[in-house]
């Protein structure tokens, strides 16, 4: 073999070797990023997202940063869940205390009245305060009431016409009496309030983007853990939750169910996912935007991404200080409406 062939060889040799290291290397770029499996989260992970800078008292260094029970949670204070405000309600007479074993054997088997919520309360004999029925105890009278409105919309005709078989039908079964209000007014009240609602409701929601390598599901669970986001019911949602037990969550992160749900989670490549705030379910006070932009920059920062409108604009700054602005005038709306963000009557109109 001459030495030119040998040369030709050789050239070949190192030409296919190149080709196989450089194959090598853009498979490895283009795996997903992969959690630290040596690296769990501790207390002096929590970022000022998490800090008194925002209202929160930062956990003692003894302390777990997550705690899938949150038994230690204060709990909501317990109001009567009808308001006139948001709610048509029917008042039921009865001339003898009935116990709530009763009533609650009255009640009918759905508590929807189409996509409306339907509830029954009772005028308890001991306190005097309405409340929801329970068992054992004996109440002086009841009200019945469906939801005016909900981000399904208005109270309609028939549903009204549905409400009031309901109604009779629990009246009749305890012996009351029940007064109905005029379907047209209620049902154009009904028709204001979704008009309200329809304009003042805000979801707000960044989608966070790969700069480069993609991340694998246990790579996102990781980096949000860090800033005290716990799995979510379902798969590939994360929450932030509420400092109040069986409040809803203060943000939200979702990425794609199927790579959550994947044989191998691990060689699941996401590009990006959402970080959302639903604002009318928290109060202002605890300044959930400010909350949500702390930990869209932070995570972008620590995950190589960049945060966009989900259409692929990059969101900058002065846009981000501009979403601020707008949100306080839309607080003050509900506000004025006695309908505040995180506010009961809020968290079921907006629902």
């Amino acid at each position: 073999m001459s030495s030119l062939q040998l040369s030709l060889a050789a050239l070949g040799g190192l030409t296919v070797l190149a080709v196989l290291i450089y194959n090598h290397w853009t498979a490895r770029k283009n795996e997903p990023r992969q959690a630290d499996p040596l690296r769990e989260p501790t207390p002096s992970d929590i970022e000022p997202i998490l800090s008194t800078e925002l209202g929160m008292s930062p956990p003692a260094a003894s302390d777990p940063v997550l705690d899938d029970s949150f038994a230690n949670l204060p709990l909501p204070e317990r109001k009567t869940q009808l308001d006139a405000l948001i709610d048509v309600i029917a008042l039921i007479e009865v001339e003898q205390v009935v116990s709530g074993d009763a009533a609650l054997d009255a009640l009918p088997a759905t508590r929807r009245v189409g996509s409306k919520l339907f509830t029954v309360e009772g005028l308890s004999q001991d306190t005097g305060l309405w409340d929801g029925l329970a068992p054992s105890r004996r109440y002086t009278a009841f009200q019945a009431g469906v939801q005016l409105a909900n981000r399904v919309g208005a109270l309609n005709n028939i549903e009204f016409s549905e409400f009031v078989v309901k109604t009779q039908a629990f009246a009749d079964a305890i012996g009351g009496t029940v007064s109905f209000s005029d379907m047209l007014e209620e049902v154009a009240r009904a028709r204001e309030l979704d008009q309200f609602a329809s304009t003042h409701d805000a979801q707000l929601s960044f989608t966070l983007c790969a700069r480069s390598a993609a991340w694998s599901p246990g790579y996102i669970q990781q980096h949000a853990a860090r800033l005290g986001f716990v799995p979510g019911v379902m798969p590939g949602r994360m929450v932030l939750p509420s400092a109040v037990q069986g409040m809803p969550p203060v943000l939200s992160i979702t990425f794609d169910t199927h790579a959550a749900l994947a044989e191998d989670p691990a060689l699941s490549a996401i590009r990006s996912f959402a970080l959302s705030l639903d604002v009318p379910q928290t109060s202002r006070e605890d300044e959930p935007f400010a909350r949500l932009r702390e930990a869209a920059v932070l995570l972008s920062q620590a995950m190589d991404g960049v945060i966009t409108d989900g259409e692929g604009q990059v969101l900058s700054e002065s846009v981000l200080d501009q979403i601020g602005l707008d949100l306080q005038q839309l607080y003050d709306a509900l506000d004025a409406r006695e309908l505040s963000a995180g506010s009961p009557q809020a968290r079921r109109l907006f629902s």
